[in-house]
C-alpha cells in the first residue's frame, strides 16, 4: 500500500494549484470575467497569483524579463514548498501539525519566490521586491490552507 508523505503531498498540491490556475488562459479568463468586488472573484484573483505564460504579448526586452520573472516565480513557489516541506516535515506525520506546516510552507515560499523574481523584472527595486514578497504571502494565506488539507492527509514514512 502506498502512502503519500507530507512533503510529497504538499509539492503536488501546489503544482496542481500553479498549473490549474496560474496558466495564461486561467488567468486572462480570470481578469476579463471577473470583479474583485466579490469574494468568489477576489478568490478566483488570488488562486491566479503565481501567473505563468508561453510566451509575452510583445517581444520587448522589458517584457522578456518580466515574463521570465513570473515564469521563475511560479517555478521556484513548487521548488521552495518542496524545500520547506521536505526539512520541516520529517517530524510530523499530517494532521493538524501536516495542516499548519503545509498552510505555512506556501505563505513562506510564495514570499520568498516574489521577493527573489522581483530582482529580475524591468526596473527593480528593494521596496518593489518588497511589494512583491507581500503580495506573494497574501497568496499563501488566503490558498495555502488547501496545501494544508493536502499534508493534513497525508502520513509520516518511517523506514
Amino acid at each position: 500500500m502506498k502512502t503519500r508523505t507530507v512533503a510529497g503531498a504538499g509539492v503536488l498540491a501546489t503544482a496542481l494549484l500553479v498549473l490549474a490556475f496560474g496558466n495564461q488562459a486561467v488567468t486572462e479568463w480570470v481578469d476579463r470575467h471577473t470583479s474583485t468586488t466579490n469574494v468568489w472573484g477576489w478568490f478566483l484573483d488570488k488562486l491566479t497569483w503565481p501567473a505563468w505564460a508561453f510566451g509575452p504579448r510583445n517581444s520587448s526586452a522589458s517584457a522578456m524579463r518580466d515574463l521570465l520573472a513570473a515564469d521563475l516565480r511560479a517555478l521556484f513557489l513548487v521548488l521552495f514548498v518542496a524545500l520547506i516541506l521536505g526539512l520541516a516535515a520529517k517530524s510530523i506525520s499530517g494532521g493538524t501539525a501536516g495542516f499548519l506546516i503545509g498552510w505555512a510552507s506556501l505563505i513562506f515560499a510564495a514570499a520568498l519566490a516574489a521577493f527573489v523574481t522581483a530582482f529580475i523584472i524591468s526596473n527593480p527595486s528593494f521596496i518593489g521586491a518588497l511589494n512583491a514578497a507581500q503580495a506573494g504571502s497574501g497568496y499563501g494565506l488566503f490558498v495555502g490552507w488547501i496545501v494544508g488539507i493536502a499534508t493534513a492527509t497525508a502520513k509520516k514514512v518511517t523506514s
